[in-house]
């Protein structure tokens, strides 16, 4: 059953991303920031990095447009995206994320993501609540970006129908990019 493959899957990534983290996320911002410069100023939501995520911020602030962070809505439904930047009050939202004391929302086209694996076909393993994949699945035009160690990619990562395919992965060791 594709749940429980997901849920040692999930097991196994944890650990391996919190050693990951432990030994510093080198260039990784950096690479994340540049590959981002082609997309202008178009909207873009970010995440606040939780536990042993990969922080985004660093690239997020130097975004020259509009920046959204994301906001739960409810179980089973999308995400939504609340303006963000530098200095911007914040509280904790659901799951303890940080999201604007303000929600001013914003509609992505490009959405960096956080997982805990992904494999050489762009798939991603998230928590298992698939708010992102509901997310990207109602936003089909959006660029979809992947945030993680090289640590975390594994041979495959176990989907179903749902699961929705990135179009790049940008590591501390460079940047990929799959076909949808």
């Amino acid at each position: 059953m594709v749940d429980d493959l997901k849920a040692a899957a999930r097991k196994a990534a944890f650990a391996v991303r919190k050693q990951a983290f432990a030994a510093g996320q080198g260039q990784a911002a950096e690479l994340l920031a540049d590959h981002l410069a082609q997309f202008g100023d178009r909207v873009l939501a970010g995440y606040m990095p939780m536990r042993t995520e990969i922080d985004p911020l660093p690239a997020m602030a130097q975004h020259p447009g509009p920046v959204g962070v994301p906001v739960i809505m409810g179980a089973g439904q999308p995400l939504r995206f609340a303006a963000w930047g530098p200095g911007v009050a914040m509280e904790a939202g659901a799951f303890g994320a940080l999201v604007p004391q303000d929600l001013a929302w914003v509609l992505p086209q490009v959405v960096i993501v956080p997982l805990l694996a992904f494999d050489a076909q762009g798939f991603r393993l998230g928590y298992g609540g698939g708010f992102y994949d509901r997310t990207l699945a109602a936003l089909p035009g959006a660029v979809r970006i992947g945030f993680a160690f090289a640590a975390q990619e594994v041979a495959e990562v176990p989907i179903d129908a749902f699961d929705q395919r990135l179009d790049v992965i940008v590591t501390e060791q460079g940047v990929r990019e799959f076909s949808r």
